[in-house]
This record gives structure tokens, sequence and C-alpha cells, in this order.
């Protein structure tokens, strides 16, 4: 037992000592693992508006990168994300009773290594936290009750994620796998795994925009696994590698990403614009 706490007392000192001896950067500007374009749990800020029915989506969110420890040809980093994804109701003169609201914060952690001028791979991990809350557009004051017989209810999750992923010049392919170690209500399957792909289509593209198309898989389910579908097809302004603008055209079917939703199967089709701050 003395010799395996030893052990791993000289790993992590070596391990430190390694990152001691390489440039470091306080909160960059840029952050280390661009988010998976087509993934829901995402940092966006901007609208999903349904075109299938009178629902929106708002997101205000953002991960920034806390520090980076540079080498010549890879980057590790710490970070933090704060999420909020909002379910709005579009009504007459151009009222939005907010419906549901999802909130996410946690840590996050990157290592991105540059292999040669077109090949890249890297890893991205994950601790967060997902609570959900039912608000006032959901309640209909004249019959003193909440709409679609829905009543509001704990819902409340921890977990970890691991996004491995390589890039060959500007198509990425990433694998995902998320394990819940606390989940209200429990009967939720506590892993998840995902595949998926982004591609900017930079031959295409002009110094001021960069189209793009990106898919994603995911298995989660309640009794039993589900498959969530997402394909995402738009034009990017900015550094495709870089913060920007997007304007996409996007189709969802699977499970509905707000936690007091989360027995509803939906369907539908989004013109959206999100903001990569």
């Amino acid at each position: 037992m003395i010799i395996k706490s030893r052990s791993l007392f000289i790993i992590v000192i070596i391990f430190s000592q390694s990152l001691i001896a390489q440039s470091y950067n306080w909160f960059p500007s840029e952050i280390n693992i661009q988010p998976f374009t087509a993934n829901l749990l995402e940092a966006k800020a901007g609208f999903l508006i349904s075109t299938d029915n009178n629902k929106l989506r708002l997101d205000i969110s953002t991960t920034r990168d806390i520090i980076h420890w540079d080498s010549d040809n890879y980057t590790i980093s710490i970070g933090a994300d704060v999420f909020t994804f909002t379910r709005l109701r579009s009504n007459d003169h151009f009222k939005f009773p907010v419906e549901t609201i999802d909130y996410l914060f946690g840590l996050n952690a990157g290592y991105k290594k540059q292999i040669d001028s077109e090949n890249q791979i890297g890893l991205r991990f994950r601790l967060s936290h997902i609570s959900t809350h039912l608000v006032d557009g959901q309640y209909d004051a004249q019959t003193q009750k909440w709409r679609d017989s829905r009543d509001p209810f704990v819902y409340s999750k921890e977990f970890i994620e691991l996004f491995p992923y390589y890039r060959y010049k500007t198509i990425r392919m990433y694998l995902g796998f998320t394990y819940i170690f606390h989940i209200i209500p429990s009967e939720l399957k506590k892993i998840n795994l995902q595949f998926g792909f982004d591609y900017f289509a930079e031959e295409i593209g002009t110094e001021l925009f960069t189209p793009f198309i990106a898919y994603d898989f995911k298995l989660n389910g309640i009794e039993k696994f589900i498959g969530n579908n997402i394909i995402s097809v738009g034009i990017k302004f900015g550094n495709w590698q870089s913060g920007g603008l997007s304007f996409y055209y996007s189709y969802i079917a699977g499970s509905s990403i707000h936690g007091q939703l989360y027995d509803l199967r939906e369907n539908y089709s989004n013109i959206g614009f999100n903001f990569e701050l």
C-alpha cells in the first residue's frame, strides 16, 4: 500500500512539473476545445425558432477557459460552463411566455494535440450539474392549473462527460460518453452514448463566412434506450475555428432537451442563429 501511494505521489509530482515547465496563459481569449456543432449541450447565445409549431428556444450560455498550458504541439485547458436553455411560446402581440428553463453549471478540462498541419486529436471532460423548472408562462391563471396537465417536479442530475475527437483538415469526428452519477427522477438511464461530426467547407467559403454541416446521434432513455438525431446545416460568419455568428437550419428528433419534459418525444424543424462568444 505504501509503495502504491509513493508511486501515485511520484506520478502527480512528475505531471505537475511537466505543466509548470510549459508556458501558461490565464483567461485566454479563445477556448481550447470548440463546441461540437450539433450537440445539444453546448454553449450557445441565440434563438432556435421551430417552423412546425409556435415554440422557440432561447439560449444564454457561455463556456470560458480559465487557464491554458501550451507546448509546441498540444494545449491543456481548464474552464467553466454556465448554460441556460429556455423554452418559450409565441403568442399574439409579440408576446413570448416562458414555459420552462434549464440551468447547467460545471467545470471542464481539455486536451488538444496537433499531430501535423492536417491532423489533430483531442479530448474534452466535463463535470456538470443540471436542474430545471416550470415557469409562470406554463401556468394558466384563469383555470389555476398548469398547462398540458404537467405539474412541476424536482429534476436534477450531476454527471461526468468524455468527448474524444479526431480532426482531419476541417472535418471533426467525435464520440461521447456520459455517466450520470446522481439523478432525479431515478428511472432515467444513467449512461448516454453519442457520436457525430461537424464539417466546415472552407474550400467554398470566404474570409467572411464558411458553410457547415453537422450531425449528432445520441442514445439515452427512460426504461429503454432510444435514439436521438440532430442535423444542422448553415453558414458561420467569422473564423470557423473561433468565435463568430452562425445562421442555420436544424432538424431535431428525440427526447426533449428540457428536464421538465424529459418524457416528451419531439420531431421538429428549426431556423436558428447563434453567437459563439
